[in-house]
Formats: C-alpha cells, sequence, structure tokens
C-alpha cells in the first residue's frame, strides 16, 4: 500500500467558470480536511474571485486573463522563490497551461487522457485516474484522490458575511422572505441556452398560485436585464426584479433564502447547490449528468438525450463524454408542462 505524502504547499488552478469553481471548492475543502497543515493557494479568475473572496483558509491569487502576457508576467513574479509540493491543474485550456508553466511545483497533476484537449498533456506530468461518464465535480474528487483523499460526500463551506446575508435580505423585504420564495435566474451565457421568457412567465404565475413569491436574478449585461424585462412583461403576478442588484456574494445569499430555484445550464443555478437550495435545471445543449446541478440531477428537466440522438443517431455513451450540440431552437423543445410536473414533484419531494 502506498503511503500518501505529507504535503505542505498545494497550488490549486481553476480560473474558471462560476459554476465550475463552486465545484472546485467541494474538492479544495475535502483537500483541506485530509491534509490540514498544507498551505493551499488557489490561481482563480477575477471575476470567480468575488465570489470565493475570503474562502476559509485558502490563499487566493487572482489572474485577469484581459491583461494577457502582462498577468503571465505577474504571476511568475508573485511565486518567485516558491515551490508546491504539488500542482492539481483542473483546467484544460490552453490559458491554463500557459498559467500552469509560471507556477513551480515538483509534480503538476491534470486530467486523464480522454479529457485532455488544448495541449493540456505539455503542462502536466501526472494524471488523475480515468472516470467514464463523469459528472464535472466528480472530475474535481479525481483530484483529490491523487494526492490521498478518501471519497467523500461533497459538501461546501461558502464564503459570506452577514452584511452580505444582509444586503440580500434588505432586497428581498420582508414580504418575500415571510413567504416561500421561487426565484428564477433565467440567463446562460448564451442566449440559445436560455428558456422563452413567456414560459418562465407562466412558472412565476403558477409558482404565485401555488403560494410562492417569485424574485429574477442575474447580472447587469444587456441580455439579462432585457430578458427580466420580458418576463415580467408576460406575468400576471408580481415579481421581484434583482437582475443587476446584487454582487456575486449577495446573490449567494439571495439563493440561499430561495424555496427552490428555476435555472437554465448556468452557474447560479451550481451557487444555488452549494447553499443547499433545490434547483430545477433547464437543459438542451450540454449533458446535464455532466454538467447539471449535482445534487439534484433528479429535478432536470432536459431535451438534450432525444437531440443527440436526432442530430448524431447515437446515445451520450456512444459518444464523447461532454458532447454539445447546436440549435437555436432546442430549448423551445422544453414545455411549460414539463417544468410544471417538476415544480410539482419538488414541491412535494423537498416537503415545501
Amino acid at each position: 500500500m502506498t503511503s500518501v505524502p505529507n504535503y505542505s504547499s498545494i497550488c490549486i488552478l481553476r480560473l474558471s467558470a462560476i459554476g465550475d469553481v463552486c465545484h472546485a471548492v467541494s474538492a479544495v475543502q475535502a483537500i483541506q480536511k485530509a491534509h490540514p497543515n498544507a498551505k493551499i493557494t488557489w490561481v482563480i479568475g477575477k471575476v470567480e474571485a468575488m465570489l470565493l473572496a475570503n474562502l476559509p483558509g485558502v490563499e487566493l491569487v487572482v489572474f485577469d486573463k484581459k491583461q494577457g502576457r502582462v498577468a503571465l508576467k505577474n504571476l511568475k513574479q508573485t511565486f518567485k522563490g516558491q515551490n508546491f509540493d504539488v500542482l492539481l491543474n483542473m483546467q484544460v485550456a490552453l490559458r491554463a497551461g500557459f498559467v500552469a508553466r509560471c507556477i513551480p511545483a515538483k509534480v503538476k497533476i491534470g486530467f486523464d487522457w480522454a479529457r485532455s484537449k488544448e495541449l493540456h498533456s505539455l503542462f502536466i506530468n501526472k494524471r488523475i485516474a480515468a472516470q467514464p461518464h463523469a459528472h464535472v465535480l466528480e472530475g474535481f474528487k479525481g483530484f483529490a484522490k491523487a494526492i490521498g483523499v478518501n471519497d467523500y460526500q461533497p459538501s461546501w463551506e461558502m464564503p459570506y458575511t452577514q452584511q452580505d446575508q444582509n444586503t440580500a435580505d434588505e432586497l428581498l423585504t420582508a414580504e418575500y422572505l415571510s413567504n416561500k420564495l421561487f426565484v428564477i435566474s433565467p440567463a446562460a451565457s448564451k442566449a440559445q441556452r436560455n428558456w422563452l421568457p413567456e414560459r418562465y412567465a407562466a412558472l412565476a404565475d403558477y409558482a404565485h398560485q401555488q403560494g410562492f413569491k417569485v424574485a429574477l436574478t442575474g447580472g447587469p449585461t444587456e441580455l439579462e436585464i432585457n430578458l427580466a424585462n420580458n418576463i415580467i412583461k408576460h406575468s400576471q403576478h408580481s415579481i421581484l426584479n434583482l437582475v443587476g442588484k446584487t454582487k456575486l456574494k449577495e446573490l449567494l445569499c439571495v439563493l440561499k433564502r430561495a424555496s427552490v430555484v428555476l435555472a437554465p445550464d448556468t452557474g447560479p443555478a451550481h451557487m444555488a447547490v452549494t447553499v443547499g437550495t433545490p434547483v430545477i435545471g433547464l437543459y438542451a445543449h450540454s449533458n446535464p449528468a455532466r454538467t447539471g446541478p449535482y445534487l439534484y440531477q433528479n429535478y432536470v428537466v432536459e431535451v438534450y438525450h432525444q437531440n443527440l440522438l436526432k442530430q448524431t443517431g447515437k446515445t451520450a455513451q456512444q459518444l464523447p463524454w461532454g458532447t454539445r450540440i447546436k440549435g437555436d431552437d432546442l430549448m423551445s423543445q422544453i414545455t411549460i408542462d414539463a417544468v410544471k410536473a417538476m415544480f410539482d414533484h419538488v414541491v412535494q419531494k423537498e416537503s415545501l
């Protein structure tokens, strides 16, 4: 039986995105428990660092990709004279590979051959075990296992302050806090992954009829603001519009107050998972078994598998894991009735 090294310094490399860093937090915190004496440093993207600032026991080093070569030069300077026992390179993007080159470490662990893309293999000297058909979070668990962390049940201790919670509660107001709360986080990073505004509105009205208050959340982009306005325009009942009004930590606190969240393939869905809020995920372009809300994959409404078979003639198990499918109208195949039925199921299952 091989003994586990006694690590004194561990570097994590995962720059983006919000959902993925939420998955990674569970692995990092499991590593902390298994290696309590190790100093843990996490190289992370600028936006993602806003969510994870003050993560207990972890030093965040921000890499701002917009700075290009300057960011790489700064990273080299930051780590000058250091030498980590191990680097866990949890990102296969080529940019992450160049970042990995700037991090001095005796051992650089990356993904297995099947998941290596964009020259990932050039920037590592050891691999995690292969995991066919694994969720993204399971991949991160593989990194923890590679440094001696036994299998664990993912859990999260997300960093937010009482002031963050107070601000979120002020935005929600006493009326929304004293009732069951249905939060819709309607926007993904690409418009084609969003459900239709009139259908979001139909679910908002349905939830209202079931005794829920309804709130919309999201960022300050034009796409998100316009989508929220269209949802409100189509709704027959009052909706609290918080789109563009919360910082990431405040959004986390809003999601924590929710009874249930409805979202497409987007970061806030995974943020909700970290604070124990049930999520109804809407999926058409990516496989929810790989990228769905980890603890609530049974609450997903999806048309991915039928469209994958239609477009390729093969199932997800017969294709490279994580194969995405294209189409601007795929999300429109998710019906209002299907999401209502899932809403009812979640309400019953979670005793809401």
